[in-house]
């Protein structure tokens, strides 16, 4: 079974937590959930603190189900320094779009009424109206979540997810491009729905310039063939399964380091030294091409290298 990475296990943990707490400590919500900007409750901190406010159960089931889908694959990608780093990042500018998208629909809505407005009366207009603007609060780790989602995209493209109720498989890349355009349908609608699609959006676009920036500047922390091992352990586990449900139980296994032991040293240095070889240039192949063009079976070597390191 696929242990939990790290960072996704800390960050599902924090949000249940926080989740909890709010629901016997009320004045958690009023304090983290983030206020628009001119509103007299809002504070710097709810940039931040709103990423693990939820509105219901199942807003945060969606929301951390979601992440463990598909944030353990990009966390064993990147590692999870470099993905909590991005989780909290994109969630912050989720956070700031959202704030300016609200500043334009009040600045809007402001001008339309009062012809001689200037923006220099908007913070004495929204004190005014602080108890019509509390309801303009943001709340939610959507924005982190839907930029988890164009990162699982951009790193696996061609990986065909199968999605309800869609009844074929997709690829990734269509995927991702079938949600931000849905996202930015319902924001351009007129009909508020009470969700911050904007948000949602301002995530995932804050999370493809940040995943652009990574891919023109290449650092430690970057490991595609760890992300998809994850899927080829669990095609193998599928296999393997398979294979014991139809066969006769009587198979005898055959441990690979015994034969490795009744090699002689220089066969085995040998093999090693080719295997090697074979490997160094798979990896010059996903420097100068990505990991998209290599043959499956240049993919199967990888990860059974990977395994013997």
């Amino acid at each position: 079974m696929m242990n939990i990475t790290k960072a996704v296990a800390h960050l599902i943990i924090a949000n249940v937590l926080f989740f909890l707490l709010a629901q016997f400590i009320p004045m958690l919500q009023d304090k983290a959930a983030l206020y628009y900007i001119e509103n007299p409750n809002f504070h710097w901190w709810q940039v931040f603190s709103h990423l693990f406010m939820h509105a219901s159960v199942a807003h945060i089931f969606f929301n951390m189900f979601a992440l463990w889908m598909f944030g353990m694959v990009v966390e064993q990608v990147w590692g999870p320094r470099r993905f909590l780093f991005y989780y909290i990042i994109c969630g912050i500018g989720a956070g700031i779009f959202q704030e300016a998208a609200q500043f334009c629909s009040f600045y809007l809505t402001v001008s339309s009424h009062i012809p001689s407005f200037t923006i220099g009366q908007l913070p004495q207009i929204a004190y005014q109206l602080s108890p019509m603007l509390n309801n303009w609060t943001t709340v939610g780790a959507s924005g982190a979540i839907y930029a988890i989602l164009l990162a699982f995209g951009m790193l696996f493209p061609n990986e065909r997810l199968f999605i309800i109720p869609i009844p074929i498989p997709i690829k990734a890349k269509f995927f991702v491009m079938i949600y931000a355009g849905i996202q930015l349908v319902m924001a351009l609608s007129t009909t508020s729905d009470n969700v911050a699609h904007l948000a949602h959006l301002g995530g995932m676009i804050v999370g493809f310039f940040l995943i652009r920036y990574w891919r023109r500047h290449p650092g430690g922390g970057n490991n595609a063939l760890q992300g998809q091992q994850f899927f080829d352990n669990l095609k193998r586990k599928w296999d393997h399964r398979k294979q014991q449900q139809g066969g006769n139980g009587n198979a005898t296994h055959v441990n690979g380091d015994d034969n490795v032991n009744r090699q002689s040293d220089w066969e085995y240095n040998r093999r090693k030294q080719e295997d090697q070889e074979e490997v160094d240039r798979i990896l010059d192949k996903i420097r100068k091409s990505g990991y998209d063009s290599l043959s499956a079976d240049e993919k199967r070597r990888l990860f059974e290298s990977s395994k013997k390191n």
